[in-house]
């Protein structure tokens, strides 16, 4: 098998040393140049025939953002890693590239300068790896638009009877965008995300989605009540349980160890939802590399829950949902495309027999 070939974009001369450093640590890849800028960068795609590019935002004559607009206008099918500072401006510039097309991002350490990159090398070459494996596919776009955030309401919420918990990866921040924002805001389950996103990202990932959706999107914070029609997302280097508790259902933060080399983990989110809600939880697992959710998937399964796993035509990365379809863990495989009605119709049909029940 020939070796993933990669671009390194970058305006310092120090991170064009270290990054293709950490990459050649793995010999499925070779760094067959690097870039001081976005200009430069693009006249040596077609010279070089890169496999995957990774892309500093901030650099000057043309800068990341427009680099970027380049690629997916010229070279669609080229995928581009962004290589991220790590501050709340770099976030926001981050999601807007992912908006735009870039497949992932890796964010560099607050001392990078100092050199002090190794610990997000192996990071680093995992996702150059899903990239250059990644699928092409369709972007799906929100039925209602922005109008619709235009519009949200702040409503009161209630307690839960149902959950439905969602973990995705590689390409999930654009797939758990999409399915949010067609949920209507008074939807009748609590939504708990495990979404693989370092510890500063989350937070801005919340306030995106919470400004694209009509139902509530937060930060999870330990103590933080599962309400109807809110959504929390697990924060960066931490992972999230979920404890039934006679005043009402609330979410746990730990810093406990990796699992799947991962924290968050899908895995734990599911392990603990599948323990605490059984019958009354539905595990969705979206696009992402890896099979860190699989298992917990499974044992929503075997506890009584509804399990779906997004389907391989409309994964950006096929990993995660396809080892949980391959062990027999998801219900139901289903495309993007299909998921936001689906949801809707399985938990109101799922609320009116509660409410004959009680």
């Amino acid at each position: 098998m020939s070796s993933i070939r990669v671009l390194v974009v970058d305006d310092s001369a120090l991170m064009r040393k270290l990054i293709p450093q950490m990459i050649e640590h793995d010999p499925a890849l070779h760094v067959v140049g690097t870039a001081m800028d976005g200009e430069f960068a693009l006249k040596k795609i077609p010279e070089l025939r890169p496999d995957v590019v990774t892309l500093d935002m901030e650099m000057p004559r043309m800068d990341g953002m427009e680099t970027l607009k380049q690629i997916v206008r010229h070279h669609p099918a080229l995928p581009v890693v962004v290589v991220s500072a790590h501050t709340t401006e770099g976030a926001s510039q981050t999601f807007k590239a992912l908006s735009l097309g870039a497949l992932d991002f890796i964010a560099k350490p607050h001392d990078a300068l100092s050199g002090n990159m190794d610990a997000i090398g192996q990071d680093l070459i995992n996702k150059l790896k899903a990239a250059a494996m990644r699928r092409v596919v369709q972007p799906v776009r929100p039925m209602f638009g922005g109008a619709r955030a235009a519009r949200k309401q702040r409503v009161e919420r209630t307690a839960a009877a149902r959950v439905l918990a969602i973990g995705a990866s590689t390409g999930g921040p654009n797939a758990v965008e999409y399915v949010l924002s067609q949920l209507p805001e008074n939807f009748p389950a609590a939504i708990l995300i495990v979404q693989h996103m370092p510890v500063g990202f989350t937070d801005m990932f919340a306030r995106r989605l919470d400004e694209a959706c009509a139902i509530d999107v937060k930060e999870a914070v330990a103590g933080d009540l599962m309400v109807a029609g809110r959504a929390l997302i697990c924060p960066g280097d931490r992972h999230m349980k979920v404890r039934r508790m006679p005043l009402g259902n609330v979410v746990v933060l730990n810093d406990d160890e990796r699992v799947n080399g991962h924290r968050p983990s899908v895995d734990v989110l599911f392990g603990s939802v599948a323990e605490e809600f059984g019958p009354f939880a539905l595990g969705l697992l979206m696009t992402g590399m890896g099979e860190d959710g699989a298992d917990g998937l499974g044992r929503i399964k075997k506890a009584g829950g509804f399990t779906v796993a997004q389907d391989e035509e409309s994964s950006v990365v096929y990993g995660m949902p396809r080892v949980a379809t391959e062990r027999g863990y998801a219900t139901r495989v289903m495309g993007l495309a299909e998921m936001p009605q689906y949801l809707i119709s399985y938990f109101s049909e799922s609320l009116k027999v509660v409410t004959e029940q009680v």
